[in-house]
């Protein structure tokens, strides 16, 4: 994983593959494989939210002058989705099953549409903008 691409969307299928483990434990309600597997996917996903907040997203608003563009929506999909992953918490706490993969399925497609746009668009702009890209990435691998 040599580009930040390559890098951020190994990140994404991660985070899904998390996803599902903890989706498919509530499903089965299997609350302890649960627990443990929403941990694992809210402490991943919050350092990669991070890594983009703090690291990718100022560099590359600083490289292209854009700081009202993608960077700012893909940020008000963030807060979209830290809701949403407090509100499954809340639900997965008290066991409930049916309001924990109501929220699950918003999540999920919240997530697909947002990774999508970050792949295709802002991810390969950010590489091609960037004159410093692999030092940046190496910021972002970093991160933790």
């Amino acid at each position: 994983m040599h580009t930040i691409p390559d890098f951020m969307t190994a990140q994404h299928r991660h985070c899904d593959d998390s996803f599902i483990a903890a989706e498919s434990a509530v499903s089965a309600k299997k609350w302890p494989e649960a627990d443990s597997q929403w941990t694992i996917f809210t402490t991943d996903l919050e350092i990669h939210l991070q890594q983009e907040e703090t690291i990718l997203f100022p560099a590359f608003e600083q490289a292209t002058g854009m700081t009202m563009g993608p960077t700012q929506v893909m940020r008000a999909e963030h807060a979209q989705m830290r809701q949403l992953v407090a509100e499954m918490t809340q639900q997965l706490s008290v066991q409930n099953k049916e309001q924990f993969l109501g929220f699950s399925e918003t999540l999920m497609i919240l997530m697909q549409q947002h990774n999508m746009k970050e792949e295709q668009m802002l991810y390969p702009m950010t590489q091609a903008h960037l004159p410093d890209a692999d030092a940046v990435l190496q910021q972002v691998k970093a991160y933790s």
